[in-house]
């Protein structure tokens, strides 16, 4: 057995789990219209200023896949406590430290790599539901903090191409990367970087370019700014997907005492999720 692949048996019932292959509630557009997001087979970052709402859309995201018994959580949190109300769900927790998040990394890019082995053989492209393989969702918050801050060169360095090679390679396998930065420069989202992820949030910047580093260079030009967002409208972002246009949305919101309670849920359903057999 691969180090992250406990195999199960599910069928979601109405009530009852939720899997990561289906639509994640963001929140709701312009005109009150809900924003869903099927987040399985892409990747997401997420940017923009302190307070912007970043951490909002990250808990969605997170809540969500807690509350699915197909999905594993490896979470990444240089400050600890942006997702530390998270930890009792996860299967990996790391803070501030470089070494282990480097260790993480290289562990989920090595089932990356057993996962496409075993694909091959099997004359198959990517895994689907049916499989009953679990996906790993890896959420870093914050990229600048392991990739700029701690650390020697070398292990930023090294941070950022196992990022990159996650986020190039990972989906099709199951791992999927969301990333957060309250820094977008283009040293810490370099285009090379950014192009590879399919879905980008841009909340309130200060410049233009800001925005466009998330979105795309162009985007700002064409109205699509994340700097004409004013700070006090914290959680309202421009969401934009593969070969479309950004779309203004409002980021759902969970309090602390939200969390804890999906957190509870969440325990419930994952101690009552059938094991692997041959676990």
């Amino acid at each position: 057995m691969t180090i992250l692949n406990r195999r199960r048996t599910r069928r979601n019932r109405p009530g009852g789990p939720r899997s990561i292959y289906d639509p994640i509630s963001f929140g709701i557009d312009e005109n009150g219209d809900p924003v869903e997001v099927t987040l399985m087979y892409r990747n997401l970052l997420d940017g923009g200023e302190p307070g912007s709402g970043k951490s909002s859309l990250l808990n969605t995201i997170i809540g969500h896949a807690a509350l699915c018994t197909d999905a594993r959580l490896w979470l990444f949190d240089g400050k600890i406590v942006e997702l530390g109300l998270w930890r009792p769900v996860a299967d990996v927790f790391v803070g501030n430290s470089i070494g282990l998040a480097l260790d993480k990394l290289r562990e989920l890019q090595s089932e990356m790599d057993i996962r496409y082995t075993q694909l091959d053989a099997a004359g198959r492209r990517k895994i689907v539901q049916t499989d009953g393989l679990d996906v790993i969702l890896c959420v870093i918050d914050e990229l600048a903090y392991y990739s700029v801050t701690i650390g020697t060169k070398d292990e930023q360095e090294e941070f950022r191409t196992l990022v990159r090679d996650l986020v190039a390679r990972g989906r099709a396998a199951g791992i999927i990367v969301v990333a957060a930065t309250q820094r977008p420069s283009a040293d810490i989202i370099p285009t090379s970087l950014r192009d590879l992820f399919g879905y980008r949030v841009a909340f309130h910047c200060t410049t233009d370019s800001s925005s466009d580093i998330i979105l795309s260079v162009g985007w700002a030009k064409e109205g699509f700014s994340a700097k004409d967002i004013r700070p006090e409208d914290r959680g309202v972002g421009w969401l934009l997907a593969e070969g479309g246009i950004p779309r203004r949305f409002k980021a759902a919101y969970l309090t602390d005492a939200h969390i804890r309670a999906v957190v509870n849920a969440a325990r419930r359903l994952r101690d009552n999720a059938p094991g692997d057999p041959a676990a």
